[in-house]
Order: structure tokens, then sequence, then C-alpha cells
């Protein structure tokens, strides 16, 4: 067997293999061993078939390939192995001639990354602030939520909550056909189409109304950019909200001791979401820093392994996981390919995030050991409740304990830019 090797872009090397013939002989016999027992031929017992003969009732090429089917793969490992090669997943093997037998290999290997100086990044938090009018504002949102919905004997007006039979007609044989939905008319609200509240506004019980409404020219998904939308409406009730007082038996109904008491909550709670997002607004800006720096390649393996998981996670909104995903596309006019292309950006980012985190997790020698393992698999246990058994089972296996390493690994690097951009480290 001749092997050479040649590096090519995107972390990828080309492996060419020339076989000898004395190698394709004996895979060709270990085929015809495999064959000569299934296949029957005239004037011979299954099994005493001459070579030969098999060869010209089955063809050469039958038979070759038969042989090709065990000797490629037999072939591409002991080349690996002999070139030394890191292999990262199957390669893409394409067959340039079968005599003598060549093959060539395109190999994804691990990716390269060289950082930039990451350790000159300096980033500053954004100051977290929480003013009165962010408590009051959460205040009117849980006198919302606490209020009591009225029958009243008027037309519609925004904030009422109303009951609607509802008939639609769009583009694309789209429509929407419902029977006494309930429906809180907000003049900011966007659904079903922004106007939709607006055209209640008015109509009595009993009233019946037809209009038209436009999706803007700009809209996410282009085949309804424009295009128009018919509704005919019937309001069947419509009830108003009485909100309840703000005072101190409010504040008792949020178990709360007093109306002060649950403002020093609220601002409480808004402060912590807050630093919370800053927390994560810093950690995004630290690592896009590094990420700017770093000059990455990687195999496009790596992409579509990504593409892959995001479209995990986003099968696991839909009750018949992938196949929801896959009608849910077909009723917006696409494919799953035409998908994964529209994934593909956001797959390359993170990409480029995970590689990068972990070249400066090498470079700054960050290590997980086996305890901060066992306590970041209890921590989960705990916040699984009565399935925390299954929990640990779960993350018991040495992939599942790998994958929680590498992430906390991750988060360890991400926590050291943060101290390095900060000036901490």
């Amino acid at each position: 067997m001749k092997v050479s090797t040649e590096p090519i872009e995107n972390s990828q090397v080309t492996l060419n293999v020339e076989m000898e013939a004395v190698e394709v002989d004996e895979y060709l016999e270990r085929a015809y061993n495999r064959l000569v027992g299934r296949v029957s031929i005239p004037g011979f017992r299954k099994g005493k078939t001459p070579r030969a003969i098999l060869e010209h009732h089955i063809g050469k090429d039958t038979l070759l390939q038969e042989a090709l089917e065990h000797l490629i793969p037999k072939a591409y490992e002991e080349a690996l192995e002999g070139q030394e090669i890191d292999a990262i997943a199957q390669p893409k093997i394409e067959i340039i001639q079968t005599e003598p037998v060549i093959f060539k290999a395109i190999v994804p290997v691990r990716p390269t990354v060289n950082l930039g100086n990451y350790r000159e990044i300096r980033v500053e938090a954004n100051p977290v602030k929480v003013g009165k009018k962010e408590v009051e504002a959460t205040i009117d949102q849980l006198r919302n939520q606490h209020a009591v919905l009225l029958p009243v004997d008027r037309p519609v007006q925004f904030g009422d909550a109303v009951t609607i039979d509802i008939e639609g007609e769009g583009p694309e044989k789209s429509s929407i056909s419902r029977k006494g939905s309930v429906y809180e008319v907000n003049k900011d609200s966007v659904l079903p189409l922004p106007g939709f509240a607006e055209k209640l506004e008015g109509i009595r019980k009993g009233e019946e109304r037809s209009f038209v409404l436009s999706f803007s020219t700009d809209y996410k998904m282009k085949e309804l950019a424009g295009k128009d939308y018919s509704f005919e409406v019937t309001v069947t009730e419509i009830k108003e909200k009485k909100l309840p007082e703000v005072n101190d038996e409010f504040a008792k109904s949020l178990d709360s001791q007093d109306l002060t008491s649950l403002r020093g909550q609220i601002a409480a709670n808004l402060k912590a979401r807050a630093e919370e997002r800053a927390r994560l607004e810093l950690e995004q800006k630290v690592v896009d820093a590094a990420v700017e720096l770093s000059e990455v390649e990687y195999p496009p393996v790596l992409v579509d392994r990504e593409i892959d998981r995001l479209l995990n996670e986003e099968s696991r909104h839909f009750a018949e996981g992938i196949r929801g995903l896959e009608n849910y596309l077909t009723s917006i006019n696409k494919t799953i390919d035409d998908h994964r292309e529209e994934l593909r950006p956001a797959a390359n980012q993170r990409v480029v995030r995970s590689v990068v985190l972990e070249k400066i997790a090498e470079a700054e020698k960050i290590e997980v050991d086996a305890s901060e393992i066992d306590g970041e698999i209890e921590k989960m246990a705990k916040n699984a409740d009565k399935q925390a058994e299954e929990v640990r089972k779960l993350f018991s296996s040495p992939q599942a304990r790998e994958s929680i390493e590498q992430f906390m690994v991750t988060r360890k690097a991400v926590e050291r830019l943060v101290q390095i951009a900060s000036g901490s480290a």
C-alpha cells in the first residue's frame, strides 16, 4: 500500500492510497468466500463453485465491489495510523480508479486556533440601576395579573378581554377558524397581526366586523411579506379588567408583610435579574473580543454537527419532534435542507466560539477534576427533585461525564476571560 498526504484548507487532510495487487487479490478471495455460499449456480453445489465461474456469473465488478466494501475501510484505518493523522470524524472517500485500486479520503482533523493577545482585553460591566419607575411598572404587571374580569354593556375598549368567533383567510391557503377565543385588546399587540386589536375597538357585543390586514413588506417570513389577510370577527362577550388597589392588602395577597416590604422585594428581584443580564452581556463581550483577536480554521463537519444540535433543540418544541419541525417547515414552503442553510451562520458562530474557548482553556491550563463533575451532577439532581435518581443515572456514563467536563471547562474559561478583562487576573 502506497500512501501520501496533503494538508488542505479548513483543517482537512487529503489521504491518497494506492493498493498493491496482492492486497486487492486477498480481499477478492475473501469476497469470493463470502459470496460463494450465497449464490446458486446451476451444476454446482452451494459453496463449491470455482472462483472464475462465480466471477463470470455475477460479474467482475460485483466481486470487486464486495471486496472494496471491506478493503477500503481497513486500508483507510491503516493509512491513518501509519501517517499519524488524528481524524475527528468520518472521511469523504472517493474511489479514483480500480486498476490499480486508488482511493482518496478527505479527512477532517482538529481545528487550528491562533489566539491573539486576549490578556490585553479590557471590558467594563454595565452599571446596574433599578429605580422607582421599574418597581412601579412591575406592580402594574402584578395588578393586571390579579385583575378581576367583569362583564360590561358597552363597546370594546383597549384593555378589555373579549370572547370572539374568528374566521380568517390569508396567503398560501393559510386560515384561522376559532370559536369562543378569549383575546386581550391591547393597543401594542402584534397578534395575530399588527393592527388587529385596533380593528376591534368600538365593536359591540353580538356585532360582526370584517376587515383586511397586511403583513409588513419586511416581515421575517418572506413568503408572507406584503400579503393580505382577511378577517370576519364576531364579539360574543366583553369584559373589563378591575384592577386591585395598590395598598397593604394587595401586598399581603402576594405574601408580603405590607406595601413597603413588597416594593423592597420587587426592587431586590429586579436588581438580581439586572445583575444577571449584565453578567451575561459582559461574558458575551469578552468572548466576542477574544474571537475577534483569533485566527480560526476548522473542518466543515463541525458546522454540520452544530446544525444537527440546533435542529434537535428546535424539534423539542414540537410534540412530534423532528417530524413536527419538518411539518411546520412544509407549511411555510421550506424544506429541512433550506432550514439547515438558514442555521449555518449561527452554527459557524457557535463552532468558532467553542474552539476559541477550548484553546484559551488549554492556554490557561484550566482543568476540572472528578469531584467537581460529581458536584455538578449532584446540583442537577437536586434541581430535578423527584427525578433526582434518574438524573444521577443519566449522567453516570463516561460519555455523559465527559460532556459535563467539557461544559465546566468552557464555563471556567469564560470566567477566566471575565477576570482578565476586568483586570482581576
